[in-house]
Protein backbone atom coordinates (compact mmCIF):
# COMPACT_ATOMS: atom_id res chain seq x y z
CA UNK A 1 0.00 0.00 0.00
CA UNK A 2 2.42 2.39 0.95
CA UNK A 3 4.86 1.66 -2.08
CA UNK A 4 1.52 2.65 -4.11
CA UNK A 5 1.32 5.67 -2.31
CA UNK A 6 4.90 6.92 -2.78
CA UNK A 7 4.16 6.32 -6.48
CA UNK A 8 1.22 8.48 -6.68
CA UNK A 9 2.79 11.32 -4.69
CA UNK A 10 5.56 11.10 -7.34
CA UNK A 11 3.25 11.26 -9.93
CA UNK A 12 1.27 14.11 -8.59
CA UNK A 13 4.92 16.03 -8.56
CA UNK A 14 4.82 15.78 -12.46
CA UNK A 15 1.10 16.85 -12.70
CA UNK A 16 1.95 19.67 -10.58
CA UNK A 17 4.45 21.11 -13.23
CA UNK A 18 1.54 21.38 -15.53
CA UNK A 19 -1.13 23.46 -13.51
CA UNK A 20 0.44 26.81 -14.57
CA UNK A 21 0.19 25.94 -18.68
CA UNK A 22 -3.88 24.84 -17.72
CA UNK A 23 -4.21 27.95 -15.53
CA UNK A 24 -6.67 30.48 -17.69
CA UNK A 25 -7.22 33.99 -16.70
CA UNK A 26 -6.08 35.70 -13.50
CA UNK A 27 -9.73 35.15 -11.56
CA UNK A 28 -8.48 31.21 -12.19
CA UNK A 29 -4.19 31.98 -11.12
CA UNK A 30 -5.98 33.43 -7.65
CA UNK A 31 -7.77 30.34 -6.81
CA UNK A 32 -5.38 28.59 -7.95
CA UNK A 33 -2.81 29.88 -5.62
CA UNK A 34 -5.03 29.80 -2.62
CA UNK A 35 -5.81 26.34 -3.22
CA UNK A 36 -2.18 25.42 -3.75
CA UNK A 37 -1.36 26.79 -0.35
CA UNK A 38 -4.31 24.49 1.16
CA UNK A 39 -2.82 21.52 -0.78
CA UNK A 40 1.21 22.74 0.87
CA UNK A 41 -0.32 22.68 4.53
CA UNK A 42 -2.57 19.25 3.84
CA UNK A 43 0.96 18.14 2.55
CA UNK A 44 3.16 19.54 5.42
CA UNK A 45 0.09 17.58 8.01
CA UNK A 46 0.30 14.56 6.42
CA UNK A 47 4.59 14.68 6.47
CA UNK A 48 3.97 15.02 9.95
CA UNK A 49 2.19 12.06 10.66
CA UNK A 50 4.39 9.89 8.99
CA UNK A 51 7.46 11.25 10.60
CA UNK A 52 5.42 10.41 13.92
CA UNK A 53 4.70 7.07 12.64
CA UNK A 54 8.45 6.73 11.46
CA UNK A 55 9.85 8.08 14.63
CA UNK A 56 8.15 5.68 17.26
CA UNK A 57 8.63 2.77 15.00
CA UNK A 58 12.54 3.45 14.75
CA UNK A 59 12.53 3.77 18.64
CA UNK A 60 10.89 0.60 19.43
CA UNK A 61 13.06 -0.77 16.92
CA UNK A 62 16.03 0.72 18.38
CA UNK A 63 14.87 -0.77 21.86
CA UNK A 64 14.16 -4.25 21.10
CA UNK A 65 17.95 -4.46 19.64
CA UNK A 66 19.11 -3.18 23.61
CA UNK A 67 19.42 0.27 22.53
CA UNK A 68 19.16 2.53 26.18
CA UNK A 69 16.27 4.20 26.30
CA UNK A 70 18.13 7.97 26.26
CA UNK A 71 19.68 7.13 23.00
CA UNK A 72 16.79 5.03 21.39
CA UNK A 73 15.75 8.32 19.34
CA UNK A 74 19.24 8.55 17.85
CA UNK A 75 19.77 8.61 14.22
CA UNK A 76 15.59 8.90 13.80
CA UNK A 77 16.36 12.90 12.56
CA UNK A 78 19.26 12.00 10.36
CA UNK A 79 17.22 10.06 8.23
CA UNK A 80 14.32 12.49 8.40
CA UNK A 81 16.67 14.92 7.21
CA UNK A 82 18.42 12.90 4.61
CA UNK A 83 14.70 12.06 3.30
CA UNK A 84 13.46 15.87 3.53
CA UNK A 85 17.04 17.28 1.95
CA UNK A 86 17.55 19.59 5.04
CA UNK A 87 19.87 19.40 8.40
CA UNK A 88 19.87 16.79 11.34
CA UNK A 89 19.26 19.76 13.50
CA UNK A 90 16.35 21.01 11.28
CA UNK A 91 14.60 17.53 11.10
CA UNK A 92 15.08 16.85 14.94
CA UNK A 93 13.05 20.04 15.18
CA UNK A 94 10.66 18.60 12.70
CA UNK A 95 10.35 15.33 14.35
CA UNK A 96 9.79 17.21 17.94
CA UNK A 97 7.13 19.23 16.76
CA UNK A 98 5.26 16.68 14.74
CA UNK A 99 5.05 14.54 17.79
CA UNK A 100 3.43 17.37 19.81
CA UNK A 101 1.30 18.61 17.16
CA UNK A 102 -0.26 15.47 16.84
CA UNK A 103 -0.32 14.16 20.61
CA UNK A 104 -0.95 17.70 22.21
CA UNK A 105 -2.05 19.90 19.72
CA UNK A 106 -5.22 18.04 17.79
CA UNK A 107 -7.16 21.62 16.97
CA UNK A 108 -3.64 22.89 15.50
CA UNK A 109 -2.89 20.07 13.55
CA UNK A 110 -6.69 19.61 12.34
CA UNK A 111 -6.74 22.93 11.18
CA UNK A 112 -2.96 22.60 9.05
CA UNK A 113 -4.38 19.34 7.60
CA UNK A 114 -7.78 20.86 6.79
CA UNK A 115 -5.32 23.47 4.74
CA UNK A 116 -7.06 26.33 7.12
CA UNK A 117 -3.80 27.67 8.45
CA UNK A 118 0.11 27.67 7.13
CA UNK A 119 2.83 25.02 8.82
CA UNK A 120 4.21 28.34 9.50
CA UNK A 121 1.77 29.10 11.70
CA UNK A 122 1.99 26.17 12.87
CA UNK A 123 5.46 25.72 13.66
CA UNK A 124 4.66 29.29 15.27
CA UNK A 125 2.03 27.90 18.02
CA UNK A 126 4.11 24.42 18.61
CA UNK A 127 6.78 26.26 19.50
CA UNK A 128 5.38 28.97 22.00
CA UNK A 129 3.90 26.37 24.20
CA UNK A 130 7.06 23.87 24.15
CA UNK A 131 7.55 24.48 27.62
CA UNK A 132 3.76 23.31 28.81
CA UNK A 133 2.79 20.35 30.20
CA UNK A 134 0.00 17.95 27.95
CA UNK A 135 -2.71 19.26 29.59
CA UNK A 136 -1.96 22.78 29.82
CA UNK A 137 -0.95 22.71 25.90
CA UNK A 138 -4.16 21.19 24.72
CA UNK A 139 -6.04 23.64 26.63
CA UNK A 140 -4.32 26.64 25.00
CA UNK A 141 -4.55 24.60 21.58
CA UNK A 142 -8.30 24.86 22.00
CA UNK A 143 -8.94 28.39 23.27
CA UNK A 144 -6.51 29.35 20.23
CA UNK A 145 -7.61 27.22 17.44
CA UNK A 146 -11.33 29.63 17.00
CA UNK A 147 -9.23 32.80 16.56
CA UNK A 148 -5.84 31.00 14.47
CA UNK A 149 -6.92 30.75 10.64
CA UNK A 150 -7.60 34.53 10.75
CA UNK A 151 -3.86 35.87 12.58
CA UNK A 152 -1.24 36.98 11.14
CA UNK A 153 2.10 35.37 12.02
CA UNK A 154 3.26 38.12 14.18
CA UNK A 155 -0.46 38.00 16.04
CA UNK A 156 -0.23 34.20 16.20
CA UNK A 157 2.62 34.45 17.82
CA UNK A 158 1.43 36.61 20.40
CA UNK A 159 -2.02 35.28 21.34
CA UNK A 160 -0.18 31.51 21.36
CA UNK A 161 2.44 33.27 23.67
CA UNK A 162 -0.14 35.41 25.98
CA UNK A 163 -2.23 32.50 26.40
CA UNK A 164 1.03 29.75 27.61
CA UNK A 165 2.11 32.66 30.07
CA UNK A 166 -1.70 32.37 31.38
CA UNK A 167 -1.71 28.69 31.60
CA UNK A 168 1.50 27.81 33.75
CA UNK A 169 3.32 31.51 34.95
CA UNK A 170 5.75 29.78 36.75
CA UNK A 171 7.12 27.67 33.54
CA UNK A 172 7.19 30.86 31.57
CA UNK A 173 9.64 32.33 33.96
CA UNK A 174 11.29 28.81 34.08
CA UNK A 175 11.39 28.81 30.22
CA UNK A 176 13.29 32.34 30.42
CA UNK A 177 15.78 30.99 32.51
CA UNK A 178 16.52 28.24 30.55
CA UNK A 179 16.64 30.58 27.85
CA UNK A 180 19.72 32.08 29.23
CA UNK A 181 21.56 28.48 29.45
CA UNK A 182 21.16 28.56 25.22
CA UNK A 183 23.03 31.91 25.05
CA UNK A 184 25.40 31.77 21.65
CA UNK A 185 27.05 33.32 18.60
CA UNK A 186 26.40 31.78 14.95
CA UNK A 187 27.81 33.15 12.17
CA UNK A 188 25.78 32.72 8.67
CA UNK A 189 26.52 34.21 5.44
CA UNK A 190 25.24 36.71 3.96
CA UNK A 191 25.23 38.25 -0.13
CA UNK A 192 28.00 40.28 -1.99
CA UNK A 193 30.82 38.66 0.93
CA UNK A 194 29.03 39.33 4.19
CA UNK A 195 28.38 37.69 6.94
CA UNK A 196 26.47 37.90 9.79
CA UNK A 197 27.58 37.22 13.20
CA UNK A 198 24.50 36.81 15.81
CA UNK A 199 24.79 37.00 19.63
CA UNK A 200 21.47 35.50 21.29
CA UNK A 201 22.12 37.58 24.55
CA UNK A 202 19.99 37.58 27.88
CA UNK A 203 18.39 40.83 27.31
CA UNK A 204 20.18 43.25 29.29
CA UNK A 205 23.45 42.17 28.20
CA UNK A 206 22.18 42.85 24.14
CA UNK A 207 21.03 46.69 24.85
CA UNK A 208 24.38 46.68 27.14
CA UNK A 209 26.49 45.33 23.83
CA UNK A 210 24.56 47.76 21.44
CA UNK A 211 24.85 50.86 23.49
CA UNK A 212 28.55 50.73 24.21
CA UNK A 213 28.58 50.91 20.45
CA UNK A 214 26.78 53.60 19.86
CA UNK A 215 28.43 55.40 22.44
CA UNK A 216 31.82 54.52 20.56
CA UNK A 217 29.74 55.75 17.19
CA UNK A 218 28.67 59.03 18.89
CA UNK A 219 32.24 59.63 20.31
CA UNK A 220 33.85 62.89 17.62
CA UNK A 221 36.27 61.13 15.36
CA UNK A 222 39.12 62.85 13.08
CA UNK A 223 37.85 64.99 10.06
CA UNK A 224 39.57 62.42 7.50
CA UNK A 225 36.47 60.07 8.63
CA UNK A 226 33.94 59.65 6.61
CA UNK A 227 32.41 56.27 8.05
CA UNK A 228 28.41 56.45 9.03
CA UNK A 229 27.70 55.37 12.20
CA UNK A 230 26.58 52.05 11.57
CA UNK A 231 30.00 51.36 9.80
CA UNK A 232 31.96 52.69 13.04
CA UNK A 233 29.65 50.63 15.25
CA UNK A 234 30.61 47.82 12.94
CA UNK A 235 34.08 48.17 13.06
CA UNK A 236 34.44 48.79 16.90
CA UNK A 237 32.74 45.45 17.27
CA UNK A 238 35.21 43.57 15.42
CA UNK A 239 37.95 45.82 17.13
CA UNK A 240 37.09 44.74 21.00
CA UNK A 241 36.47 41.30 20.41
CA UNK A 242 39.14 40.39 18.39
CA UNK A 243 41.68 42.73 19.76
CA UNK A 244 42.99 44.19 16.40
CA UNK A 245 44.16 47.82 15.66
CA UNK A 246 41.74 47.88 13.25
CA UNK A 247 38.94 46.10 11.63
CA UNK A 248 40.86 45.45 8.19
CA UNK A 249 43.50 43.72 10.24
CA UNK A 250 42.35 40.01 10.20
CA UNK A 251 44.68 38.02 13.00
CA UNK A 252 42.25 34.70 13.50
CA UNK A 253 43.13 31.91 11.54
CA UNK A 254 41.10 31.93 8.16
CA UNK A 255 41.34 29.32 5.23
CA UNK A 256 41.19 31.16 1.77
CA UNK A 257 41.66 28.69 -1.22
CA UNK A 258 42.00 30.06 -4.13
CA UNK A 259 44.37 28.99 -7.56
CA UNK A 260 47.86 29.97 -8.34
CA UNK A 261 47.01 31.77 -11.20
CA UNK A 262 44.09 33.78 -9.20
CA UNK A 263 46.58 34.67 -6.71
CA UNK A 264 49.74 35.52 -8.79
CA UNK A 265 48.50 36.24 -12.34
CA UNK A 266 45.09 38.28 -11.91
CA UNK A 267 42.98 35.34 -12.97
CA UNK A 268 39.55 36.16 -11.58
CA UNK A 269 38.80 32.45 -10.94
CA UNK A 270 36.71 32.96 -7.45
CA UNK A 271 38.31 31.90 -4.10
CA UNK A 272 36.71 29.96 -1.49
CA UNK A 273 36.93 31.48 2.28
CA UNK A 274 36.77 28.63 4.34
CA UNK A 275 33.65 28.11 6.64
CA UNK A 276 31.99 30.60 4.18
CA UNK A 277 32.01 29.82 0.49
CA UNK A 278 33.06 31.77 -2.91
CA UNK A 279 34.51 35.51 -2.81
CA UNK A 280 35.63 37.09 -5.77
CA UNK A 281 39.58 36.57 -6.51
CA UNK A 282 39.92 40.69 -5.95
CA UNK A 283 38.86 40.63 -2.37
CA UNK A 284 41.02 37.04 -2.34
CA UNK A 285 43.92 38.99 -2.88
CA UNK A 286 43.24 41.71 -1.07
CA UNK A 287 43.31 39.97 1.65
CA UNK A 288 46.45 37.90 1.13
CA UNK A 289 48.32 41.04 0.34
CA UNK A 290 47.69 42.37 3.98
CA UNK A 291 50.89 41.51 5.86
CA UNK A 292 52.76 44.02 6.52
CA UNK A 293 55.34 42.35 8.62
CA UNK A 294 57.85 39.55 7.71
CA UNK A 295 57.49 36.34 9.35
CA UNK A 296 60.46 34.47 11.07
CA UNK A 297 59.01 30.86 10.83
CA UNK A 298 61.11 28.87 7.88
CA UNK A 299 58.25 26.34 6.88
CA UNK A 300 56.04 28.74 5.22
CA UNK A 301 56.38 32.24 3.22
CA UNK A 302 54.78 35.11 3.75
CA UNK A 303 52.86 36.49 1.09
CA UNK A 304 54.00 39.47 -0.93
CA UNK A 305 52.43 42.76 0.67
CA UNK A 306 50.65 45.67 -0.77
CA UNK A 307 53.24 48.06 0.65
CA UNK A 308 56.73 48.49 0.98
CA UNK A 309 57.88 45.64 3.78
CA UNK A 310 61.06 43.93 4.28
CA UNK A 311 59.04 40.61 3.63
CA UNK A 312 60.99 38.29 0.70
CA UNK A 313 58.36 37.99 -2.30
CA UNK A 314 55.47 35.00 -2.23
CA UNK A 315 56.94 31.45 -3.87
CA UNK A 316 56.04 31.25 -7.87
CA UNK A 317 53.55 28.72 -9.05
CA UNK A 318 55.66 25.25 -9.22
CA UNK A 319 54.63 22.60 -11.61
CA UNK A 320 53.68 19.99 -9.37
CA UNK A 321 51.15 23.00 -8.10
CA UNK A 322 48.90 23.57 -10.95
CA UNK A 323 45.57 24.24 -9.04
CA UNK A 324 45.80 25.66 -5.83
CA UNK A 325 47.13 28.22 -3.66
CA UNK A 326 46.51 28.98 0.32
CA UNK A 327 47.31 32.17 1.82
CA UNK A 328 46.19 31.81 5.48
CA UNK A 329 46.03 34.19 8.35
CA UNK A 330 48.56 32.98 10.98
CA UNK A 331 47.45 33.39 14.80
CA UNK A 332 50.19 34.96 16.84
CA UNK A 333 50.66 35.90 20.51
CA UNK A 334 52.39 39.66 20.46
CA UNK A 335 52.85 41.58 23.63
CA UNK A 336 49.63 43.19 25.13
CA UNK A 337 51.16 46.68 24.16
CA UNK A 338 52.13 45.36 20.63
CA UNK A 339 49.56 46.51 18.01
CA UNK A 340 48.17 43.47 16.35
CA UNK A 341 48.89 42.84 12.56
CA UNK A 342 47.63 40.53 10.03
CA UNK A 343 50.06 37.69 8.71
CA UNK A 344 49.63 35.48 6.08
CA UNK A 345 51.12 32.57 4.92
CA UNK A 346 50.77 30.24 2.31
CA UNK A 347 50.74 26.68 1.79
CA UNK A 348 50.34 24.85 -1.25
CA UNK A 349 47.34 22.29 -2.06
CA UNK A 350 47.61 19.95 -4.92
CA UNK A 351 44.28 18.81 -6.38
CA UNK A 352 43.63 15.61 -8.72
CA UNK A 353 43.94 17.13 -12.28
CA UNK A 354 40.13 14.82 -13.32
CA UNK A 355 38.28 15.94 -10.10
CA UNK A 356 39.56 19.20 -8.91
CA UNK A 357 39.47 17.72 -5.50
CA UNK A 358 42.03 18.74 -2.80
CA UNK A 359 44.14 15.37 -2.17
CA UNK A 360 47.74 16.55 -0.59
CA UNK A 361 49.10 19.81 0.47
CA UNK A 362 52.47 20.69 1.83
CA UNK A 363 53.15 18.34 4.62
CA UNK A 364 55.50 20.83 6.45
CA UNK A 365 54.75 22.76 10.33
CA UNK A 366 53.22 25.93 10.76
CA UNK A 367 53.30 26.53 14.47
CA UNK A 368 50.45 23.58 14.93
CA UNK A 369 50.15 20.52 14.67
CA UNK A 370 47.45 18.39 12.22
CA UNK A 371 48.54 19.14 8.76
CA UNK A 372 46.30 16.13 7.49
CA UNK A 373 43.21 17.58 9.94
CA UNK A 374 43.68 21.00 7.70
CA UNK A 375 43.70 19.36 4.85
CA UNK A 376 40.46 17.38 5.32
CA UNK A 377 38.80 20.33 6.65
CA UNK A 378 39.70 22.45 3.25
CA UNK A 379 38.67 19.67 1.39
CA UNK A 380 35.44 19.51 2.55
CA UNK A 381 35.10 23.05 2.72
CA UNK A 382 34.95 23.56 6.42
CA UNK A 383 31.10 22.11 6.66
CA UNK A 384 30.09 18.61 7.86
CA UNK A 385 29.96 15.95 4.97
CA UNK A 386 27.24 14.54 5.79
CA UNK A 387 24.63 15.26 3.15
CA UNK A 388 22.43 18.52 3.74
CA UNK A 389 23.89 18.96 6.75
CA UNK A 390 25.79 22.86 6.43
CA UNK A 391 27.32 22.79 10.73
CA UNK A 392 30.69 23.29 10.71
CA UNK A 393 33.23 20.12 10.89
CA UNK A 394 34.05 19.37 14.87
CA UNK A 395 35.28 15.73 14.29
CA UNK A 396 37.47 13.83 12.00
CA UNK A 397 36.29 10.61 11.12
CA UNK A 398 37.93 7.62 10.04
CA UNK A 399 35.34 6.32 6.89
CA UNK A 400 36.61 2.69 7.83
CA UNK A 401 37.39 2.80 12.37
CA UNK A 402 40.43 2.78 13.11
CA UNK A 403 39.60 -0.13 15.26
CA UNK A 404 38.95 -2.15 12.43
CA UNK A 405 42.41 -0.93 11.30
CA UNK A 406 41.20 1.85 9.05
CA UNK A 407 44.18 3.61 7.57
CA UNK A 408 44.70 7.69 9.13
CA UNK A 409 44.92 8.87 5.36
CA UNK A 410 43.03 11.63 3.54
CA UNK A 411 41.31 9.01 1.44
CA UNK A 412 39.85 7.51 5.10
CA UNK A 413 39.04 10.52 6.28
CA UNK A 414 36.16 12.90 6.30
CA UNK A 415 34.71 15.92 8.20
CA UNK A 416 31.79 16.29 10.47
CA UNK A 417 29.84 17.58 12.55
CA UNK A 418 29.93 16.24 16.19
CA UNK A 419 26.07 14.82 15.73
CA UNK A 420 26.76 13.08 12.44
CA UNK A 421 29.84 11.54 14.04
CA UNK A 422 27.42 10.20 16.94
CA UNK A 423 25.05 8.91 14.76
CA UNK A 424 27.32 6.94 12.26
CA UNK A 425 27.92 4.11 15.38
CA UNK A 426 24.13 3.77 15.71
CA UNK A 427 23.17 0.46 14.92
CA UNK A 428 22.33 -0.15 11.15
CA UNK A 429 23.98 3.29 9.68
CA UNK A 430 27.12 2.26 7.98
CA UNK A 431 29.77 4.72 5.95
CA UNK A 432 31.58 3.37 3.36
CA UNK A 433 33.77 5.14 0.46
CA UNK A 434 32.17 3.78 -2.94
CA UNK A 435 34.82 6.00 -4.98
CA UNK A 436 38.39 6.64 -3.83
CA UNK A 437 39.07 9.33 -6.66
CA UNK A 438 36.37 11.26 -6.33
CA UNK A 439 36.03 10.86 -2.55
CA UNK A 440 32.45 9.45 -2.46
CA UNK A 441 31.09 8.73 0.20
CA UNK A 442 28.27 6.71 0.73
CA UNK A 443 25.78 6.54 3.73
CA UNK A 444 23.49 3.59 4.19
CA UNK A 445 20.67 4.31 6.62
CA UNK A 446 18.88 1.56 9.00
CA UNK A 447 15.58 1.28 6.22
CA UNK A 448 18.64 0.51 3.59
CA UNK A 449 18.43 3.87 1.49
CA UNK A 450 21.28 5.43 0.53
CA UNK A 451 22.54 8.67 0.37
CA UNK A 452 25.83 9.88 -1.46
CA UNK A 453 28.17 13.14 -0.32
CA UNK A 454 31.35 14.23 -1.70
CA UNK A 455 33.94 17.11 -0.95
CA UNK A 456 33.37 20.27 -3.27
CA UNK A 457 35.62 21.01 -6.45
CA UNK A 458 39.07 23.16 -5.95
CA UNK A 459 38.64 26.75 -7.22
CA UNK A 460 39.31 26.94 -10.77
CA UNK A 461 38.68 23.07 -11.64
CA UNK A 462 36.97 22.37 -15.09
CA UNK A 463 35.57 18.85 -15.33
CA UNK A 464 37.98 16.81 -17.81
CA UNK A 465 37.08 15.14 -20.54
CA UNK A 466 37.70 11.11 -20.40
CA UNK A 467 40.67 11.94 -23.01
CA UNK A 468 42.62 14.36 -20.53
CA UNK A 469 41.43 12.13 -17.60
CA UNK A 470 43.45 9.24 -19.05
CA UNK A 471 46.27 11.68 -20.08
CA UNK A 472 46.45 13.01 -16.40
CA UNK A 473 47.14 9.58 -14.90
CA UNK A 474 46.37 8.58 -11.39
CA UNK A 475 45.64 10.91 -8.61
CA UNK A 476 48.71 12.22 -6.62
Amino acid sequence: MFEGTARRLAEMVGELAGVPSATGDDVARIDVIAGLEKLKAAAAAAQLAVIADFAASQQAANRAMGVEARQARRGVPEQVGLARKVSPASAARHVSRARALIEQMPATFGLLRDGEISEHLATIVATETSHLDAPDRRAVDTQLAEQLPGLSPRRAEAAARRLAIEADPKAAVERAGKAREDRRVSIRPAPDTMAIVSALLPCEQGVAVYAALRRQADTPTGPDDRRSRGQIMADTLVERVTGQASAEAVCAEIGLVMTDAALFGGEQTPAELTGYGPIPAELARALARRADQPNNDQTSSPAASAEPSTAPAAPKPSPDNPATASPDAESTELPAAEVRRARVFLRRLFTDPATGIITDCDPRRRRFDGVLAKLLVYRDGGTCRDPYCDAPIRHLDHIQPYANEGPTTPANGRGVCERGNYTRHMPGFTIRLVDRIRHIVETTTPTGHTYPSHPPPAPGHRPATAARRERAGPPR
